[in-house]
């Protein structure tokens, strides 16, 4: 199976004694949100194509079924479906925005274009406050995302909610164990939307919450094990939380199998090399090699200001670095191992169900040209940032790799906006240098999510002393989030951002100008590029 493919059932194994919950994944940009509030709730969920048969399903003994949202119409040519039997599994089904309207229509009701769209938060009254809605007001907010919806119930059916525009906002089958949503509990801007998922898994499916993320590390720990077999495998080290995580698990898989490549690509932050080096080479029994190969990945970049062409020709070029290393190393190295996670995944449009927009082109998602001979393995793909931090935490992993900010795989070349050269990237490294020792000594770095200087492509007029200057811009970001798929800008102290300011353009010569990044995500993305 490609890396790009949907899993299906058969290529997974749940944990032992584990409370499994599939998920139907229908192309929605919220999927993996959905099976994290099941991982975080105690019951173990996955991510399956939607057409995975019912005898897959009953090999993983569920206690219980989510289909979830996605972009298409149930009555369009061609859209996905799943297997009509799901009902004869005998457990409790949850359908959400498009699993709804695709589980309704197979029950007998009329999916049509709605009256009216619904984008955005929208008033729930609900009309009946046992089993799924226990606990949860009568009146409140969810969030909808649908142009389709359910405009008529069979009579075997229960309205259970209703929003002003919408009369069928969940229903419950009458004989079935079938529940449907039209808004998305999954997400943050449904406040009660967690309790409701809770009520799904321990009042309607009777889960007990016995998963872990040990749970997660020792399954992940024995599938690595048996994909690799005798084989060598070579890990992109970059010494941020991702890679270092999926070294130490891997690392626990197969030992002395695990050989770990840094490369230095002339794209670093300031003292990155000789952090990763004493880290990992001194302090933990990994053999790491260093490769220096900064002249040929910026001999890449002369002349390149589109993003998506530096990220490939970055991408690329570390494939060869690797490939290169590997027959260097000898040995049967096979896998190329990858810290990839689930946000890259989805901004890649290379989601489960194969459905989600392309955002941008991530170097390390996408699968690996056939001719390199390196199959790819990403332990951490179905993961989020804070997930991947617990798991650094079960690995014994020291705190100051596992609370990391993140650093993107293309580096500085995502930071420093337009044609990369070498100056330009030593003021970027000075100014970031600046901004990281002033949010750390005024104790935010654990507040914040990601902080990092960003240098545009733009000069400004300033004066210093008693002339003019006319030189470099620095924008300054920071982001607070819990899965980085969603992010508001970090309200920094005034005080704190006046010294960040001077610092940089006192202390950095060419530049004579700060400007603050005020952005959510969405509409902005996190990284500039």
């Amino acid at each position: 199976m490609s890396q790009t493919e949907t899993q299906t059932a058969s290529a997974i194994t749940a944990p032992p004694h584990s409370e499994v919950i599939p998920i139907l994944d229908f192309g929605s940009q919220y999927a993996q949100l959905i099976a994290r509030r099941v991982r975080e709730a105690g019951a173990f969920s996955m991510l399956l194509a939607p057409e995975t048969p019912i005898e897959e399903l009953r090999k993983l003994n569920p206690k219980g079924l989510i289909l979830s949202g996605g972009p298409s119409s149930v009555r369009e040519e061609g859209a996905p479906r799943c297997d009509e039997r799901i009902f004869e599994l005998g457990v409790p089904i949850l359908g959400i925005c498009y699993g709804m309207q695709l589980a309704c229509q197979l029950l007998g009701s009329n999916v049509d274009q709605a009256r009216e769209r619904e984008y955005g938060r929208a008033k729930l009254s609900i009309h009946d406050g046992s089993d799924l809605f226990a606990s949860v007001p009568t009146a409140t907010a969810v969030w909808m995302s649908h142009g389709d919806q359910v405009l008529d119930v069979a009579k075997d059916f229960d309205t259970l909610a209703s929003t002003p525009t919408c009369p069928f906002a969940a229903v419950r089958h009458k004989s079935q164990p079938f529940f449907g949503l039209q808004f998305h509990p999954e997400v943050t801007h449904t406040p009660h939307g967690v309790d409701i998922l809770r009520n799904f898994l321990y009042e309607i499916c009777h889960c007990t919450g016995t998963w872990r993320m040990a749970d997660f590390m020792e399954t992940e720990t024995d599938r690595i094990r048996e994909q690799v077999g005798k084989s060598r495998v070579i890990c992109g080290l970059s010494g941020g939380v991702d890679s270092s995580v999926a070294a130490a698990l891997i690392a626990r898989a197969i030992g002395d199998q695990l050989t770990c490549i840094f490369v230095d690509n002339g794209l670093l932050r300031k003292n990155e090399r000789e952090l990763v080096e004493v880290t990992f080479r001194d302090h933990c029994d990994i053999d790491l090699r260093v490769i220096d190969a900064s002249e040929a990945f910026l001999n890449d970049l002369v002349g390149v200001t589109d993003p998506q062409e530096k990220r490939r020709l970055i991408g690329h070029r570390f494939i060869d670095v690797f490939k290169k290393t590997s027959d260097e190393i000898g040995g049967n190295a096979e896998y190329l191992a990858q810290g990839t996670l689930y946000p890259d995944v989805i901004e890649s449009g290379h989601g489960h169900g194969g459905k989600s927009a392309n955002i941008k082109l991530h170097h390390n998602v996408g699968g690996l040209p056939a001719e390199l001979g390196f199959k790819l393995i990403e332990p951490l793909r179905d993961l989020f940032k804070d997930e991947v931090r617990k798991l650094g935490e079960v690995l014994g992993l020291p705190n100051q790799i596992v609370w990391r900010h993140p650093f993107p795989g293309p580096g500085l070349a995502v930071r420093v906006l337009g044609e990369i050269t070498k100056p330009r990237l030593e003021i970027l490294r000075d100014c970031d240098e600046i901004l990281l020792e002033e949010i750390i000594a005024n104790n935010l770095y654990r507040s914040t999510n990601q902080v990092f200087a960003v240098l545009l492509p733009i000069q400004s007029v300033g004066v210093m002393g008693d002339g003019r200057t006319y030189e470099s811009v620095v924008a300054v970001r920071a982001v607070e989030t819990q899965d980085f798929m969603t992010a508001d800008w970090a309200r920094i102290p005034y005080d704190v951002l006046a010294t960040i300011s001077n610092r940089i353009i006192n202390e950095v010569r060419g530049v004579n100008r700060v400007v603050y990044d005020i952005s959510s995500k969405p509409p902005a993305t996190i990284e500039w590029e």
